[in-house]
């Protein structure tokens, strides 16, 4: 029997609102905010074949939950069988932060420039419960200078990036990091644009523009596009490009993902001994979309 594709998550609930919460300025002082860039031209998608290993079925099962089934590791048990953990991880309740009185979700139709009115560090997707933080990628306050983001790519890529998002108005890299006790090492980076169409600029033609990457990641130079992962998966307004490693494999395996949402584009990587497992890894890009769209 053919598999249908999983339905796209259900959202996170909003917290109340409250009062306004200040936004802080633009990290380049003085350069005015750029237009809002060429206008976003269709998106060739890539159409997974009917190819759904174990792993991906227990994906589908992740990208049909509610967000805050998807922070449980806990599976029900059937009775007369015993169902064994899948491996997700235990994260904290999310909750998106509350909005300043009177302003807009990124993707409501009065908000035009697709602008998250809230402050990026507090859309940053919690570390789970028994992991380590990695403070080489929190920054000052949760800030992270650009040249720590830069060093995620590969050495003869790192000059393009670095003038890509200084040229397309990048305001803020607000950044998390944590290590599980299994080894797993996961890093996620919100870059922050004055616009929806500019973090969509810099993600189709300087980051992510087709099979492979644009610009190399460090820990796997030789990455290609997985067409596995279903177009349904994401959230309704928000752009998933998820990357696997495909050279020669070494002493860690790494995997990347960029998510496109409003003016937030985020990389989310993960690194381990041997591989990194299919299910934490889906969880924790799943769960940043949700508090991102």
């Amino acid at each position: 029997m053919t598999e249908q594709p999983p339905p796209p998550p259900a959202a996170l609930p909003d917290a109340p609102a409250g009062p306004p919460v200040p936004v802080p300025a633009p990290a380049a002082a003085g350069i005015p905010p750029l237009p809002a860039g060429p206008p976003k031209r269709p998106r060739p998608r890539l159409r997974a074949a009917l190819r759904w290993t174990s792993a991906v079925l227990v994906f589908g099962a992740l990208a049909g939950a509610v967000g805050y089934g998807l922070t449980l590791p806990e599976r029900t048990d059937l009775p007369g069988l015993t169902t064994l953990s899948d491996g997700r991880w235990s994260y904290p309740e999310l909750k998106r932060p509350a909005l300043p009185a009177g302003a807009p979700r990124p993707f409501d139709e009065r908000n035009t420039t697709q602008n998250h009115h809230v402050d990026p560090r507090d859309l940053l997707l919690p570390a789970p419960n028994g992991a380590r933080p990695d403070n080489s990628v929190a920054g000052d306050d949760g800030w992270l200078p650009m040249k720590k983001l830069l060093e995620e790519y590969a050495p003869e890529d790192r000059e393009a990036v670095g003038e890509a998002l200084t040229d397309n108005s990048c305001r803020h890299i607000a950044a998390r990091g944590w290590t599980m006790p299994d080894g797993t090492r996961t890093r996620i980076y919100l870059m922050q644009f004055n616009t929806g169409a500019l973090a969509d600029y810099v993600h189709r033609d300087h980051l992510s523009s087709g099979m492979v990457p644009a610009a190399a990641f460090a820990e796997a130079p030789e990455s290609e596009l997985d067409e596995d992962w279903p177009a349904s998966a994401g959230a309704e307004d928000t752009t998933i490009d998820v990357f696997e490693e495909t050279g020669a494999p070494g002493k860690r395996h790494a995997r990347h993902a960029y998510i496109v949402a409003g003016d937030v584009l985020a990389l989310v990587a993960q690194s381990k001994p041997g591989n990194v497992a299919d299910v934490p890894f889906r969880q924790t890009l799943i769960l940043q979309d949700q508090l991102l769209g």
